[in-house]
């Protein structure tokens, strides 16, 4: 259970009144984003609260009147799904610090300059959420910052999601510990095995991700792999 000293309030207002419940701030957005599935190990006391800073518990009766249940977790749910998390401003702080680099990292390695189809480093895309004021929410979910932030740096920098598919020839000295690598960094599209052992594959990655794949590649062969970008009309 968590330290009620490192506890900050979770809280709802259904039927009129308000619950509050003691939680961890870092596993409570965890749970909020579905990341997280058992709640008692956010919570820094089974109770649920009218008043958490005064430890008025809510009462069975109101409990019932707004969820329909007085369960401790079933209600703690409820509330850290549709309720506010309160943060402290350190808190809030690495918060949107670490969902502010996670946005970059997603939208560099998955994003490319249509102009060129090469990757747009992330310190180009920092500037461009900088040069647009993008807000980042630390309550809202990656997915939902990224669409955010696209939208936001698409009228200053050149910039689209796209996959692209690569074509790879691993020596056969490589190919059997090579395979499984390969195969988990992307979607393996084709792959055969030839008759000196060698292995011919196409592998679809974000584009974004382009010098990531070819390092791994260069890793795993010593740099004797061959690899050929296939282009949309191929």
């Amino acid at each position: 259970m968590v330290s009620l000293d490192d506890a900050v309030i979770a809280r709802i207002r259904k039927g009129g009144k308000d619950f509050e419940i003691l939680v961890d701030p870092d596993t409570a957005y965890l749970y909020k984003r579905g990341e997280l599935t058992d709640v008692s190990k956010i919570l820094a006391a089974e109770e649920v609260f009218e008043n958490a800073s005064a430890g008025d518990r809510a009462s069975d009766s109101d409990l019932m009147s707004a969820f329909k249940t007085t369960n401790v977790l079933e209600v703690s749910s409820i509330i850290l799904k549709e309720g506010d998390i309160s943060l402290t401003k350190e808190q809030r702080k690495r918060i949107i610090e670490e969902k502010r680099r996670a946005v970059v990292t997603f939208i560099s390695q998955n994003g490319i300059n249509p102009q060129t189809m090469t990757p747009h480093p992330p310190q180009r895309i920092e500037i461009a959420m900088d040069e647009a004021k993008v807000h980042i929410d630390p309550s809202k979910s990656l997915d939902e910052l990224v669409n955010i932030t696209m939208k936001a740096i698409r009228p200053l920098i050149p910039i689209r999601f796209e996959e692209v598919d690569v074509a790879v020839k691993i020596p056969a000295v490589y190919a059997p510990r090579a395979y499984g690598d390969v195969m988990n960094f992307g979607k393996m599209l084709k792959s055969e095995w030839q008759n000196d052992g060698s292995l011919i594959a196409v592998v679809k990655i974000p584009a974004g991700m382009q010098t990531d794949f070819y390092s791994l590649l260069n890793h795993l062969t010593k740099g004797e792999a061959e690899t050929k970008l296939l282009r949309k009309d191929n």
